[in-house]
């Protein structure tokens, strides 16, 4: 099942033990392929597991894969793109929400091209606490070094000519609507 482009969806990311992690209020769904679903947040409320609410200050587009065992969020700043690359399972839309397990490893890109893989400690934590399978062990790190392979040559959505022309047909199809 895929989400209509120009709705809103949830966005709800769990923890392996099923607890709730992080909630986006909505998102506008600019994409719905098979491969991947692309959804815009912007000034969207983000709840997160402590009861802590945020807004988000600068607009993102979201990739979500039904085959890859993370997303990526690339947020549209003054100083130039940045990604927020999340560790997770695969994503799965069940017709009110994107949802999927965040498995704590995070990869953050600068406009530089600099990379920080984040939450290793996390990852170690979770992995003992949670029960980890030796499997998802093994996908997520294969995962972490397929990602920062994408990263390294550049591969969508890692290029800001494409991000660029996803927001500007956010802007132009979509934004009035939100």
């Amino acid at each position: 099942m895929l989400p209509n482009v120009g709705t809103n969806v949830f966005i709800q990311s769990y923890k392996h033990d099923g607890t709730l992690h992080r909630t986006w209020a909505k998102g506008l769904v600019l994409r719905a392929q098979e491969d991947v679903t692309i959804v815009v947040t912007h000034k969207t409320w983000v709840t997160e597991s402590d009861g802590r609410s945020w807004y988000t200050r600068e607009p993102a587009i979201c990739f979500f894969y039904p085959d890859k065992w993370f997303n990526i969020i690339s947020m549209i700043r003054k100083t130039g793109i940045y990604y927020y690359c999340n560790l997770a399972s695969p994503s799965v839309f069940d017709g009110e929400a994107i949802k999927n397990i965040d498995y704590d490893l995070d990869v953050k890109v600068y406009p530089n091209r600099a990379v920080d893989v984040l939450d290793e400690d996390e990852f170690d934590l979770h992995r003992d606490q949670m029960n980890y399978s030796s499997d998802i062990i093994e996908i997520v790190r294969e995962s972490l070094d397929q990602l920062l392979l994408m990263i390294e040559n550049e591969e969508v959505p890692f290029d800001k000519v494409i991000i660029e022309g996803l927001f500007q047909e956010y802007l132009r199809d979509f934004k009035k609507k939100q």
